[in-house]
């Protein structure tokens, strides 16, 4: 089996919220062949300024592939360990080959005070529902923004430390 393609995370930086926009749209828009009834996305996906904003407000991650800028990931912390995937994106041509799969891996590493982890996606979406499943993400509800679509929200949970529960009845 071939090792999948080299991915980074590091700081997303103001001079790139032109490219990232880009790529988000691109990313975005290709949800449409996945069950979206058209082509766009969350607020501000396609717009630079929105972007930059994030890198601001959030745990805005630039995601690279063989050293090149090929997508985002925004991470909110919530307190007491609970982390929120609040937008993953990447280009077209990356996907299903590795690369969200290699993203998550490493955002777990990089918060690993992580117990907890939510996101949510388009009901609609036949693409990132069974990628965030195939990971341990499990349904704890459904929500919906006013004028948006209806969303799943997921929810991963670090697994207990060994010893932290007892298996065994007391004697």
């Amino acid at each position: 089996m071939t090792p999948g393609p080299s991915v980074a995370l590091r700081r997303a930086r103001p001079e790139e919220a032109e490219a990232l926009a880009e790529i988000s749209r691109r990313a975005f828009h290709s949800d449409h062949a996945f069950g979206g009834p058209v082509a766009g996305g969350p607020p501000g996906y396609d717009s630079p300024e929105w972007q930059r904003q994030a890198m601001r407000w959030g745990r805005y991650h630039a995601v690279l592939v063989a050293g090149r800028l090929a997508g985002g990931a925004i991470v909110a912390g919530k307190g007491g360990g609970h982390f929120e995937l609040s937008r993953l994106f990447l280009d077209p041509a990356w996907h299903r080959r590795g690369v969200g799969r290699g993203v998550m891996t490493l955002l777990g590493e990089a918060y690993p005070e992580a117990t907890r982890w939510t996101l949510d996606t388009p009901v609609w979406n036949r693409r990132t529902r069974p990628f965030y499943e195939s990971l341990g993400f499990t349904e704890i509800g459904r929500t919906r923004q006013p004028g948006g679509p209806e969303l799943v929200v997921y929810e991963r949970r670090a697994p207990e430390p060994a010893g932290a529960r007892a298996d065994t009845e007391p004697i």
